[in-house]
């Protein structure tokens, strides 16, 4: 296993030149055992040796503590028991040595591993859907192989939303709804998130539209090629898509510059929803032609976005 150096650490910055070419970089870990983990390099904020730990009144029992990371009081959890991972051995004497700290959804938290390898590049098309069997409780995100290697991508979202979930879900006030004068609309959604997708459905509900549900870029533009070879245009099936940035085997970038380049796809209205966050997804935004983006997760916000395009869209067929 290769230490975890500030040179490592450092090479973090110049990973977010990968965003849009359709490349990932994934921070690989251990959890106790020989499998190998990863997560996406861009919510990783440091990797630190594990700190002393602290308790706050009222933390989730599901947090082991607090650190102090650089000031900041940041929560933890034990990534290997939270994902009940068989190869994590929960005794005292085997407790991980070090802390990944990590921002996404707006938020700040930091979890253990036994052990960091090392940054990898990987192409989106060699990063695949996790196994269906079991999808529903797993927090896999994808699965990919280095030198032959499997690796594991881990759901982190999913993981700290299972805790977190109260404040995940949200209720909005009444007024947030289409007026009942307008048309049906849909709207495409594409997150390889289970967690997310489930998020973006109970808005959409709640707004009074119809979803559907895809899990990469890929697919979707594979089903958008279909509605347009079919002989409908998509932009008048689909009100807007929003889609995730990070996914495998096509991200968000990608997608939303393949839905420009083609005639009969760009006239569609995209929205990118991430959990990541800064200049370069903002830059990236403009660059691939999207035409809004909201960081994830606000249900309020995404909700404020999503009914600002479904006016304009049902004033301009009411207009028609």
């Amino acid at each position: 296993m290769l230490d975890m150096t500030q040179d490592l650490l450092n090479r973090i910055d110049q990973r977010t030149r990968l965003a849009g070419h359709n490349r990932l970089a994934l921070l690989l870990f251990r959890l106790g055992g020989r499998q190998l983990f990863g997560v996406n390099v861009f919510k990783v904020q440091e990797v630190l040796r594990r700190p002393d730990l602290f308790q706050l009144p009222g933390l989730p029992p599901e947090f082991v503590g607090v650190a102090d990371v650089r000031g900041r009081s940041v929560p933890v959890l034990d990534l290997g028991l939270s994902i009940r991972h068989p190869e994590r051995d929960p005794s005292p004497e085997n407790t991980p040595n070090y802390l990944v700290v990590t921002e996404f959804n707006r938020s700040i938290q930091g979890f253990l591993v036994s052990g960091v390898e090392r940054i990898v590049n990987i192409a989106v098309e060699d990063i695949h859907p996790p196994p269906e069997l079991g999808a529903e409780n797993s927090f896999l995100t994808a699965v990919t192989r280095f030198q032959g290697e499997l690796i594991q991508v881990i759901d982190v979202e999913s993981v700290l939303a299972d805790i977190c979930q109260s404040r995940m879900d949200a209720t909005l006030a009444p007024e947030m709804a289409l007026s009942p004068d307008a048309p049906p609309m849909q709207v495409l959604v594409v997150d390889d998130s289970r967690v997310a997708r489930s998020q973006i459905r109970s808005v959409l509900e709640q707004l009074g539209v119809t979803a559907t549900l895809l899990s990469d870029g890929r697919q979707a533009l594979d089903h958008l090629l279909q509605v347009h070879a079919a002989g409908e245009n998509p932009a008048e099936r689909y009100a807007m898509v929003i889609s995730d940035i990070e996914m495998p085997a096509m991200d968000g970038y990608t997608l939303t510059t393949e839905i420009r380049r083609h005639a009969g796809l760009s006239g569609l209205y995209v929205l990118l929803h991430t959990s990541l966050s800064g200049v370069f997804n903002n830059a990236m935004v403009e660059r691939v032609g999207a035409n809004a983006f909201v960081a994830k997760y606000s249900p309020h916000e995404l909700a404020e976005h999503v009914l600002f395009r479904l006016n304009q869209v049902a004033a301009a067929q009411m207009a028609a």
